[in-house]
């Protein structure tokens, strides 16, 4: 009895891309490949599969029963490839492929982009996709090595390394202050301009660590948002005093801000570096995972 082919590996690459990318047109684009010539490698497939993997609609591209056991199996076993060619470049001792990382915006321009900068120059080979995103992403089903998160994990599937605190302090722009007047306590806060964050219907109450232990005050702005960078931007702006991450008044504030009310401070959540613990992880990914641990805070 004849021994059964191998189904041919390029087109079960082809097959989860239009699978992973929802369509032949977006696969196609992934690929950097004509839309014909996807079509054609899956119909191929198919063909030497003898069974339908894919349901074509003028609207959308859905697997089929089959093809969604295909694919679940398919997935597992090119991931395994993936990793066993991983493991041969590793004891060839070169640092070079692709890092993906994701993290939030403010952590990635302020944190992450010099660390990005200093690895890359030590390893010129080495190529960092980083994806500045507030949305939770699944490393495992996206295909990320790393994230980087200052918000509490709770997933089983993640290895989470802890990095330091991310401390917040008070900070205006020198001529805001020259105009509106220093605040020499807490309570003064009540009269000033205030710039928020996620705040709600311009109010916030805010909770400070100074000599006498955690006070409380309800402050008021006319500005809210939900980025950093952009708080930063209005306070250096003159724009009131800001509540901000310690790393992004001093990276990105510089001359333009002034310390205000040095003896308070808000504790913030601890950075998190995260990455998949059932996955193999490559030599540069694992250097790269150092590097930040060791030069972040």
């Amino acid at each position: 009895m004849p021994a059964t082919r191998a189904p041919d590996l390029n087109r079960i690459a082809v097959f989860l891309k239009v699978v992973e990318e929802g369509g032949f047109t977006a696969a196609a684009k992934v690929l950097g490949l004509p839309k014909s010539s996807v079509s054609r490698t899956v119909a191929l497939l198919e063909q030497e599969l003898q069974a339908r993997l894919l349901r074509r609609s003028s609207r959308k591209v859905a697997p089929t029963e089959a093809g969604a056991a295909f694919y679940e199996r398919a997935s597992r076993g090119m991931s395994l490839l993936v990793e066993a060619r991983e493991t041969v470049v590793d004891l060839e001792g070169q640092m070079r492929g692709p890092i993906r990382i994701t993290t939030a915006v403010d952590l990635g321009v302020w944190q992450l982009a010099p660390l990005v900068a200093g690895f890359v120059e030590r390893h010129p080979a080495v190529v960092v996709d980083v994806v500045l995103t507030g949305r939770m992403v699944d490393l495992v089903e996206e295909g990320f090595d790393l994230a980087l998160r200052a918000a509490p994990i709770r997933d089983e599937a993640l290895i989470a390394k802890k990095l330091p605190d991310t401390p917040f302090a008070l900070y205006a722009s020198p001529a805001y202050l020259e105009q509106a007047g220093r605040p020499r306590g807490l309570a003064e806060l009540v009269n000033h301009r205030c710039v928020l964050f996620r705040a709600v219907r311009g109010h916030a109450l805010w909770t400070l660590r100074g000599p006498r232990g955690d006070e409380k005050v309800q402050v008021r702005g006319a500005v809210n948002t939900d980025d950093f960078s952009f708080a930063l931007q209005v306070v250096a702006s003159g724009g009131g005093i800001g509540l901000l991450p310690s790393f992004v008044a001093q990276r990105g504030g510089g001359a333009r801000l002034e310390r205000v009310l040095p003896r308070y401070s808000m504790p913030g959540d601890p950075l998190r570096l995260l990455y998949p613990a059932n996955r193999y992880l490559p030599q540069r990914v694992s250097a790269f995972r150092d590097f930040v641990m060791q030069h972040i805070g």
